[in-house]
């Protein structure tokens, strides 16, 4: 018999018990559109973790100040204590020390109540310099940032977040009209446009952004020091080299040893790889599950193959008394449980494309398809109609054909 005779006469077979097929093929659909589906997920939560963090700016350290201990003893966690200054944020940018740093931006960040007319409401103000802009990555949708003169004489002026001239202003432009933070007057002069990213919870859209010495004047602060300092390495080969000059530097200026740092150095690397390793440990999880719906899947396939073998007796005595051998009858089952694992293998990549045109709507998150998991999906079906298939088909060549045409 040929491969096309074996194969027209498996797909007849196959529609000769529809429903029951139908049924088979129920199983292999759910797991692999299930799985496309899941990897399509993880994929797509690491890439939107990727786009998020990569808007926070580029060859980016953040060095935060260490943690403080009260009169009891109590230790707060990093960023609590006041370890950083402005000076410490002017020696990092000299060059001198850190040739590998592009560029560096010294911040104050405190949530303050924002007025305008009878609206008010509550926003990150975030004090800083001139180079913020171009550290963070961020752009001017109108307006324009301040200077370095409005900077140095502490002017009262600032840039809004795009979400917080929506909230402030509603449809109309903030530019050259007043908001009052925390109690002072200050002059909009430039809206923000929209990063859509988010920090610590913060969205990265919400905010205020002043100079650093107005910031302070609101805020009541009479020291130095800042709450974040943002560097800017020169490009991404340079990263690692600008974080050992920095570390460095913060080291020697504050007299202490790497192992009592009074500071602490993060990466967009970091925070990348540390988010991407939980959805990866999420997407395993979910893939495992299913996994267990793809073995259901094929446990039919074999139980229907079985069945078929056992309803199929004298079919297989009359073939072998005609001169058909143990390897064809062999090949035609294997063939026809490769049909059903298959067929569930294409529908449910169709659903698995499907449901990635239509879930990101639904759920807000974004799928990402991937060629290499709707191949290994495709073949993952194929293999359980063949390894689910190798025992019944064993089965029906082992039958002898007197054996076979007694049954009936």
């Amino acid at each position: 018999m040929s491969w096309w005779e074996t194969l027209r006469t498996g797909a007849a077979a196959i529609r000769a018990r529809r429903m029951r097929s139908v049924l088979t093929v129920l199983g292999i659909v759910i797991g692999i559109s299930s799985v496309i589906l899941t990897v399509g997920l993880g994929q797509g939560a690491q890439q939107q973790v990727k786009d998020q963090i990569d808007a926070l700016g580029s060859n980016l350290l953040i060095v935060s100040p260490g943690s403080s201990t009260d009169s009891s003893g109590m230790r707060g966690g990093f960023g609590s204590a006041s370890t950083l200054t402005l000076a410490d944020a002017a020696a990092i940018g000299d060059g001198t020390a850190a040739p590998d740093v592009a560029a560096v931006a010294p911040t104050t960040s405190t949530m303050l109540s924002l007025v305008n007319g009878e609206t008010n409401w509550t926003s990150t103000v975030v004090g800083t310099t001139t180079a913020w802009p171009d550290v963070r990555t961020r752009v001017l949708g109108s307006g324009r940032f301040f200077s370095e003169a409005e900077v140095a004489e502490a002017a009262p002026v600032a840039v809004l977040g795009p979400d917080t001239a929506s909230e402030l202003f509603g449809g109309q432009d903030p530019t050259g009209g007043t908001v009052t933070v925390g109690g002072a007057t200050v002059t909009v002069i430039g809206v923000l446009e929209a990063s859509g990213a988010s920090a610590s919870g913060t969205s990265e859209d919400d905010l205020v952004v002043l100079p650093i010495g107005t910031a302070k004047a609101i805020t009541g602060a009479t020291d130095d020091s800042v709450s974040t300092i943002y560097v800017e390495a020169a490009g991404e080969g340079t990263l690692s080299a600008a974080y050992q000059e920095v570390e460095a530097m913060l080291l020697t200026r504050h007299g202490v040893a790497a192992s009592d740092a009074d500071f602490s150095i993060s990466t967009q690397e970091s925070l990348v790889a540390t988010a991407n390793e939980t959805n990866r440990t999420m997407t395993v999880l979910l893939a495992g599950v299913a996994g267990i719906s793809l073995l259901v899947g094929g446990i039919g396939v074999m139980n229907i193959m079985l069945v078929s073998v056992t309803e199929r007796i004298r079919e297989i005595g009359l073939r072998k008394a005609l001169g058909a051998t143990p390897a064809v009858i062999r090949r035609q089952f294997l063939v026809e449980a490769s049909l059903l694992g298959l067929s569930g293998g294409v529908l449910g990549v169709l659903i698995g494309v499907v449901g990635a045109q239509v879930l990101p709507g639904l759920i807000d998150q974004p799928v990402s398809l991937s060629a290499l998991a709707t191949l290994a999906a495709l073949g993952t079906a194929l293999a359980l109609g063949v390894g689910f298939g190798v025992y019944p088909a064993s089965r029906a060549a082992r039958l002898t054909p007197i054996d076979a045409l007694r049954s009936e």
